[in-house]
């Protein structure tokens, strides 16, 4: 069983910047999503374990970076000029089986952070 750990969200004013980060130990390609409520869980960011593949959902494209950091077991977030809309609670997630052409799917990880919530006010 792998246990991710999300750290780094808050309260941030429209315009500012947070980063995210998670541990997670093994080789996944890892992603970030987030939800909102009363919606469904949303991709946001993810990364082939070497690193060498990113991607994105259009919102956040120029935005946000995603990056690992495999001798520390860590991926981060980085999210600069946020916006109210980007307010939501952000999961870490963890893929033991990786297609690329379903990185922004839900079922393509196996494993979840608790979630960390992110506020961006205007």
């Amino acid at each position: 069983q792998v246990q991710l750990v999300e750290s780094g969200g808050g309260l941030v004013q429209a315009g500012g910047s947070l980063r995210l980060s998670c541990q997670a130990s093994g080789r996944y390609a890892m992603g970030w999503f987030r939800q909102t409520p009363g919606k469904e869980r949303e991709f946001v960011a993810a990364i082939t374990w070497g690193g060498g593949n990113t991607y994105y959902t259009d919102s956040v494209k120029g935005r946000f970076t995603i990056s690992r950091d495999n001798a520390k077991n860590t991926v981060h977030l980085q999210m600069n000029s946020l916006k109210p809309e980007d307010t939501a609670v952000y999961y870490c997630a963890a893929s033991s089986s990786w297609h690329s052409s379903s990185y922004y799917r839900a079922p393509q990880y196996d494993y979840w952070g608790q979630g960390t919530q992110v506020t961006v006010s205007s």
